[in-house]
């Protein structure tokens, strides 16, 4: 990769110093380890960008400020360091809120640097003058304003401090004239909490439920993943011999290899997981809040077992018994108190022991039955996709069905690569298809769901690990959104590959069109002539595939490439339109009309 701090000093000056605000603010950055800052340059924070790279900071500059935002979630997510985002006060901060409220849902330590209009004209309307604090205030777990510049050290420590304490974004807002001027102060140096298991009470009642327990299910969430708790989760899951399933896009929580990994829940997850969470009596809510998209049914499975006693371990004590009702709730980190439980149940006759081999079974047929299912399901079956499947054959050219496109994608995969997924009909479908071995791998929007988020959250992935294959899954509508930041991929010399699934519709929207409104369709056509060539237009390989055999080599080749020649591939698949089943039925009604001149419309 590109890098101009060669030669920079990573030092930490100490005691009480004479320097500038600037000098203090990127000093305390070098004390929080940060070597990337993703955004795009501005006069409001130039002083400091100055100094940027004789510090050892790189500053990464992206296409769009939505798009740094994500390279900081993705950066985070996969070093579990600090993702730094920072642009010019403004429009270049306001760009900025919908990549934050992403890294929010997905409690990202990202630090938002929000230069500010000078103290001297706030409140005149002067040029591009905004109330920072507010936009923000929604999505970030603490905001620190720089109302002095002798508190820059101070407000910037506090809140990379309190990104890792509370477990998401914060906001740095700093006044662009406080940069300037003379300060003696002390550069912080980094507090981090040492989070334990939890109480004494909580966790002596969830051993004794436990060992009571005759089903015990383990959801592996994504604390399990922010707390490098793998282990500890395997151990208490193997002393239990539970099936751990992984919740709602945390497809990395435990490795898809072990014997009794079950697949994900939530949106097009996995039967098996549902079936045999659906038997539960005792069900281990490891690091998860148990969300709404990640508990309601799906493939007709009404599956989250209501008369289970449900242990759920978060370090957010908030988020305990916040969408389920619990029996336990123990307030602690994810791999210390899986630790302690698998600890204290090692030596203890438990229930669930003389059904072990039972179990085991039956996490072997479902888990088969369920993996069967999907290599015969080749494509959708509802009428609306066998019409699309029918009409599709008599067009020119040839079009792939997205299901055996995502096995084939699955079976080439690199072992240790990194995904990251977009919002859309096909991407949500992948969440069957995608397995991992090991933490921080996979990236999704989360709860907040916004397109444009795949491409530049897996730069920021591949900045952070350059030794690791990234793969961004995309669909040609928010494929749409982010696309320009193949420049900062090619630019920057940051190579990831990007898989586009071509079908020329908003498929998930679509999908309620064809639901609940009697294909009457309204803004979803997408046609693009060929999104590879607008890829080899930004300098970045582009590759078509209209053959399914040529799906994993193509794959494997562009992921070759990447890692072998810095090069980024767009990888353009044509696709039916045939559209996989909607999460929810909830979301939408069928439409009712008073009006004459509607009465058609129903």
């Amino acid at each position: 990769m590109t890098d101009n701090t060669d030669g920079a000093s990573r030092t930490v000056v100490s005691g009480q110093q004479r320097m500038t605000p600037s000098e203090a603010f990127v000093e305390t950055m070098v004390a929080n380890d940060v070597t990337d800052v993703f955004g795009i340059m501005g006069s409001a924070f130039m002083d400091a960008m100055d100094i940027f790279a004789p510090a050892g900071i790189r500053l990464v500059p992206v296409v769009h400020e939505q798009g740094a935002g994500h390279m900081a979630d993705g950066y985070a997510r996969v070093s579990g360091r600090h993702g730094v985002v920072i642009g010019q006060n403004g429009p270049g901060i306001s760009n900025c809120v919908t990549a934050i409220a992403a890294a929010y849902w997905a409690h990202s330590p990202v630090v938002i640097v929000t230069p500010e209009a000078g103290t001297m004209g706030t409140g005149l309307g002067g040029f591009q003058e905004a109330n920072q604090l507010p936009m923000f205030q929604e999505f970030t777990k603490y905001q620190g304003h720089v109302n002095n510049p002798a508190r820059m050290a101070e407000y910037t420590g506090r809140c990379f401090d309190r990104a890792f304490s509370e477990i998401g974004p914060t906001q740095l807002n700093i006044p662009r004239d406080h940069f300037y001027g003379e300060i003696t102060t002390e550069v912080p140096q980094p507090s981090r909490l040492d989070r334990g298991p939890g109480g004494e009470r909580s966790l002596s009642e969830a051993v004794e439920l436990l060992a009571e327990a005759e089903f015990p299910v383990v959801i592996s969430g994504g604390g399990v993943v922010m707390a490098d708790a793998v282990d500890e989760c395997r151990q208490l899951a193997e002393r239990l011999g539970a099936p751990v399933v992984n919740s709602y896009l945390h497809n990395d929580s435990f490795p898809a290899s072990h014997p009794q990994w079950c697949g994900p829940l939530g949106y097009q997850g996995s039967k098996a997981a549902m079936k045999l969470l659906s038997q539960a009596d005792v069900v281990v809510a490891l690091g998860t809040r148990l969300g709404p998209f990640g508990t309601l049914p799906q493939h007709g499975l009404d599956y989250w077992p209501t008369n289970a006693k449900i242990i759920q371990i978060d370090a957010d004590h908030k988020m305990l018994g916040l969408v389920k009702k619990i029996a336990v709730g123990i307030c602690g980190d994810a791999g210390a108190a899986a630790g302690v439980l698998a600890e204290r149940l090692a030596d203890r006759e438990l229930a669930c022991d003389a059904t072990r081999e039972q179990r085991a079974a039956t996490m072997r047929a479902e888990k088969d039955a369920w993996e069967a299912e999907l290599d015969e399901w080749t494509h959708e079956t509802d009428p609306y996709s066998l019409d699309m499947i029918a009409e599709q054959e008599q067009e020119e050219g040839n079009w792939l069905h997205p299901r055996q496109v995502l096995r084939e994608l699955e079976k080439a995969m690199p072992e240790d690569g990194m995904v990251s997924t977009d919002i859309g009909n096909i991407n949500s479908v992948a969440n069957s298809y995608l397995r991992f071995e090991r933490p921080r791998s996979f990236f999704a929007p989360m709860s907040f769901g916004n397109c444009g988020y795949a491409l530049p959250t897996i730069i920021g992935a591949k900045a952070a690990a350059p030794d690791r294959p990234a793969i961004a899954y995309a669909g040609d509508g928010a494929w749409a959104m982010s696309m320009g930041e193949i420049l900062t991929a090619v630019r920057h010399d940051i190579p990831v590959t990007a898989v586009v699934f071509h079908n020329r519709q908003w498929g998930a929207e679509k999908k309620n069109q064809v639901d609940f409104y009697n294909r009457r369709f309204v803004a979803e056509e997408l046609e693009t002539d060929s999104f590879a060539k607008i890829g080899q237009a930004m300098g970045a390989e582009g590759v078509v595939v209209d053959k399914l055999d040529e799906v994993g080599p193509a794959l494997q080749k562009a992921v070759e490439r990447q890692m072998n020649e810095g090069v980024t591939t767009v990888v353009e698949i044509m696709c039916t339109r045939e559209l996989g089943d909607p999460f929810r039925r909830d979301a939408l009604r069928k439409p009712v009309r008073y009006l004459d001149k509607y009465q058609d419309y129903v």
